[in-house]
């Protein structure tokens, strides 16, 4: 790759610095270089793009989402609809992705996302760089088991029929143990696993304690003993504590954290990804895109209890990381930005902490942390230029055609004048 120096830029680094007016040098794939312009050197070698005083910033990270292809949110479309749909509705999704400022998304839990993650990667098709769990693990009667198909259909190593969705159904921790060994033959970058029931699951309700601690931290061990970590699905608070005290790392959702479970969070180091944004899409359009009566009751009941608890929790100094849980049915890639929104709106986070949720924090979320999610010198070249400063409205950040560079390792995925 060739040097690529971006010049006359307003540079937001991520890491707690003030925004200033400087220039970033990138070779090859990472960022060489980066200062105000008496710090910093340009290399005679390397093209020079004029920003005219955009705003700079890391590339964006949804730190939870499913590439799963969905259109909508009823039962019947994983069951009528072929595979191959789902893939190639995917794909167009990854490039909406790319296309709003996003670099990097972790998928926490499909088959499609597993795979289309090398295509990629070897540049067959673009994209953010996707960071994927593949099947989740999920207990009888969990989050992750669709009770109303034969238990051969959901189950991962016995199905007919590949869905977008599927898990690994275990019980006990031997059962745990090989699920997440199972997980990782696939090509699991984490483990991903339903520590408490759900909004979108039948039978359950996000309260209930599903794993229990013995279960979770096996799962743990396997995923530490192969140098990956654990991303859980908690939504109750027995859930949220049993997670942190087995070693998650990522613990999403946190609907009903509360003060007790909050401490058992900061004591653990892990972080949270609330997904404010699927509250919000569910509420607005989950009727119209046909979600179970049973789904809305239940997101009425919690939407503006985890906001609360969130905000509480934030107050304490638990970590925040963005993620919207936008699957492309309900919720649309490429409008994930809105998550930052939801930083601002529900939490009370400035701008710039909004910004660093959605770029360092949650890169150590999605396991770069120290590799991406900031602009600094041995970095990943993730980086975008946005016409309009997000530190004064971050809603310009939903509208991807301010989004007017990204650049991706280094690559120029996107350029475009500004308006």
């Amino acid at each position: 790759m060739s040097k690529l120096t971006l010049y006359n830029a307003l540079i937001f680094d991520a890491t707690g610095r003030a925004p200033f007016r400087g220039t970033v040098v990138v070779d090859g794939g990472t960022i060489a270089d980066v200062g105000t312009v008496g710090e910093v050197k340009v290399p005679e070698d390397a093209k020079v793009i004029d920003l005219r005083g955009s705003f700079l910033m890391p590339g964006l990270i949804d730190a939870h989402m499913h590439l799963t292809g969905s259109r909508s949110g009823k039962i019947e479309e994983d069951l009528l609809t072929p595979i191959g749909v789902f893939f190639a509705r995917a794909v167009k999704d990854l490039e909406a992705l790319i296309n709003a400022g996003f670099t990097t998304v972790v998928d926490a839990g499909s088959i499609v996302g597993l795979h289309l993650r090398d295509a990629v990667k070897e540049g067959t098709i673009a994209g953010p760089r996707v960071v994927a769990a593949g099947p989740v693990l999920s207990q009888t009667f969990g989050h992750g088991d669709i009770h109303y198909m034969p238990v051969e259909y959901v189950d991962y190593r016995t199905t007919r029929k590949l869905t977008p969705f599927v898990s690994l159904i275990c019980d006990g921790t031997e059962e745990c143990r090989k699920a997440a060994r199972y997980a990782m033959r696939e090509g699991a970058d984490f483990i991903k696993v339903m520590a408490s029931g759900g909004v979108l699951s039948q039978r359950d309700r996000p309260e209930y304690r599903q794993f229990t601690l013995d279960e979770l931290s096996a799962i743990v061990d396997e995923a530490r003993a192969a140098g990956r970590w654990v991303h859980a699905h908690a939504e109750g608070k027995t859930g949220i504590v049993n997670a942190a005290r087995a070693g998650v790392k990522v613990i999403a959702h946190c609907d009903l954290i509360d003060e007790e479970a909050a401490q058992e969070v900061l004591k653990s180091g892990a972080l949270c990804v609330p997904t404010f944004a699927i509250d919000e899409v569910l509420l607005r359009e989950g009727q119209r895109l046909g979600v179970p009566e049973w789904g809305m009751k239940k997101i009425a009941e919690l939407a503006e209890i985890h906001a609360e608890n969130v905000r509480s929790a934030y107050r304490m100094g638990v970590k925040i990381a963005t993620g919207t849980d936008f699957s492309g049915g309900v919720g649309r890639h490429g409008e994930n930005a809105l998550e930052i929104k939801m930083m601002v709106d529900k939490v009370g986070m400035s701008p710039a902490e909004a910004l660093m949720s959605a770029t360092r924090l949650a890169a150590e979320a999605a396991g770069l942390e120290g590799k991406a999610g900031v602009i600094a010198k041995g970095y990943l070249a993730d980086v975008i230029a946005v016409d309009g400063n997000p530190l004064d409205d971050v809603s310009v950040l939903l509208d991807p055609k301010r989004v007017t560079i990204v650049i991706k390792e280094g690559q120029v995925i996107k350029s475009q004048s500004q308006p």
